[in-house]
């Protein structure tokens, strides 16, 4: 998960720096690149690329796609620290959905997680201008369907190797966002195709391992790691893009981050 989080910490950075190129062209760039490194390392190993339940591959691959797109829409309108933090409200959609679909058992306190966690969303809404309400509703959709995601991670569980989940997963959105691009393409510079080449090779590191860090431990133990993937967010936002953030900013994000932690650490535990 540490590795996951630093890759799609470099990836997303990358993103914000090419955000003047239209979502579909960068979704491509993020997921053709990935789809064939999956491909040929899948082909390599001897390992069949089309799984054994492509329903629910397909199902994570489209939750998967509208989660990421909604994800970098919000990048490219708001500061990025704080695009990356709102992503942060996927766990407590996954908190809701497991309680729903999974009939996980949940504990009282996390109801209060969960009432602190959306307190942090509004003082960061609240008074930090340059974050829109579109803005706002799509960051807040885009971390309800990588919730989803994650809800049918855990129901695949150890039956599909982590990388046709992935391969699915970019696989799809290498065609169906090719299709969307061909109205609005762009001919990048050498160093913008350079930087979309990193933004698919980062990419995939990531998603591997994040993959392989939900299906081979609990959400629990592995899930709070991720955040680290928020200290480089701020750290990139404030080095690489002049990003600053009020004190009630600040405190929304801080309540959102510990709001997240404690709900994945007080999740009961998988007997």
């Amino acid at each position: 998960m540490l590795i996951a989080a630093f890759g799609f910490s470099l990836m997303q950075g990358l993103i914000k720096f090419v955000s003047h190129i239209h979502v579909f062209q960068l979704v491509f760039f993020r997921s053709v690149i990935t789809a064939m490194i999956c491909t040929a390392v899948l082909k390599k190993k001897g390992i069949s690329l089309l799984g054994k339940n492509q329903k629910m591959l397909f199902l994570r691959a489209f939750l998967g796609l509208t989660s990421m797109t909604l994800f970098f829409i919000t990048i490219q309108r708001i500061p990025y620290g704080a695009s990356v933090t709102l992503k942060y409200l996927s766990p407590f959609f996954t908190f809701l959905l497991a309680i729903w679909i999974l009939k996980e058992k949940v504990k009282p306190v996390q109801w209060v997680f969960l009432f602190t966690a959306l307190l942090g969303v509004v003082l960061l809404k609240g008074y930090d201008s340059r974050i829109d309400s579109l803005s706002l509703l799509l960051a807040v959709l885009g971390a309800f369907f990588g919730g989803c995601v994650y809800v049918t991670l855990r129901k695949i569980g150890k039956a599909e190797h982590p990388l046709v989940i992935v391969n699915y997963f970019m696989g799809t959105a290498t065609i169906v966002s090719g299709l969307a691009m061909i109205l609005i393409w762009q001919t990048p510079t050498i160093t913008e195709l350079l930087i979309l080449i990193c933004v698919g090779g980062f990419g995939y590191i990531g998603q591997k391992y994040m993959t392989l860090s939900f299906q081979y431990e609990e959400a629990n133990i592995v899930a709070p790691f991720k955040y680290t993937e928020l200290i480089y967010a701020f750290a990139i936002g404030f080095f690489f893009f002049n990003e600053g953030y009020s004190l009630l900013s600040f405190l929304g994000v801080a309540l959102l981050l510990m709001s997240c932690v404690a709900n994945v650490l007080a999740r009961p535990k998988v007997t």
